[in-house]
Order: C-alpha cells, then sequence, then structure tokens
C-alpha cells in the first residue's frame, strides 16, 4: 500500500512539474523515458535544445532536500539515459542537450513549493 500510494505522490509531482515546464513554453516529447540505466521523468524542447528533467519530490528535508537528493550518482544516471535516448531517437542528434531540476518540497498537496533548476549540471560537472 505504501508504495501505491509513493508511486502517487510522484505522478503528482511529474504532473505538476509538467504543467508548470509547459505554462513556460517548454514542449513534452517523452515522459519517462526507460533504458537499463535509468529513467528520464520528462524529456521536453525548448526552442533548440533538447531538456532532459528530473522531478524531485522530498516532504521533508530532513535528509536532503529534493534538490540536494540530484547527487553525482544520480547525474551520471541521467547523463547516460540521456544518451540512449538520443541514440534511438536521432531525430534530436543535433540538438543542443540541457538538464534541469524541478525540485518539490512540502508536506502536503496543498504546502508544495516548486523550484525549477534550469541547467541544474552539466557533463564533467
Amino acid at each position: 500500500m505504501a508504495e501505491a500510494a509513493t508511486q502517487s505522490i510522484g505522478k503528482y509531482a511529474e504532473s505538476l512539474a509538467l504543467e508548470h515546464l509547459e505554462a513556460r513554453g517548454l514542449d513534452l516529447v517523452a515522459r519517462n523515458f526507460r533504458c537499463r540505466s535509468g529513467e528520464i521523468d520528462l524529456v521536453m524542447r525548448d526552442a533548440g535544445c533538447l531538456v532532459f528533467v528530473e522531478v524531485r519530490y522530498r516532504k521533508s528535508g530532513r535528509f536532503a532536500s529534493a534538490v540536494e537528493s540530484v547527487d553525482q550518482r544520480k547525474q551520471n544516471k541521467l547523463l547516460t539515459a540521456a544518451s540512449f535516448f538520443v541514440a534511438r531517437h536521432g531525430q534530436f542528434r543535433n540538438l543542443a542537450m540541457r538538464f534541469d531540476v524541478v525540485a518539490l518540497d512540502g508536506r502536503s498537496r496543498d504546502q508544495i513549493r516548486l523550484q525549477w533548476l534550469r541547467d541544474a549540471f552539466r557533463p564533467g560537472d
């Protein structure tokens, strides 16, 4: 039961992030792209740029905030998954790439604080 609740909150956070990004002019390319190295929550297009978005939700910042939870290990998985995505979808090969994080923190749905970090990290950081 707890796993279902966690998935429900995750889907809700992802939907909030998607709504936020689309309201700012980004277009959805793919949602929940999976490959053997991991998953990319949202793949968006921002003009001539392909944007890989990691959505993170944390009820409490007791251990780490949503932003802090995207550590080097997670960044490496996202970089690898992005390479798989571009390899499978060659039409995006010539676009610039960017890695964004949408972080949501808050105890309940009506108290969530959303933070969008454009260009949150780059390969080699």
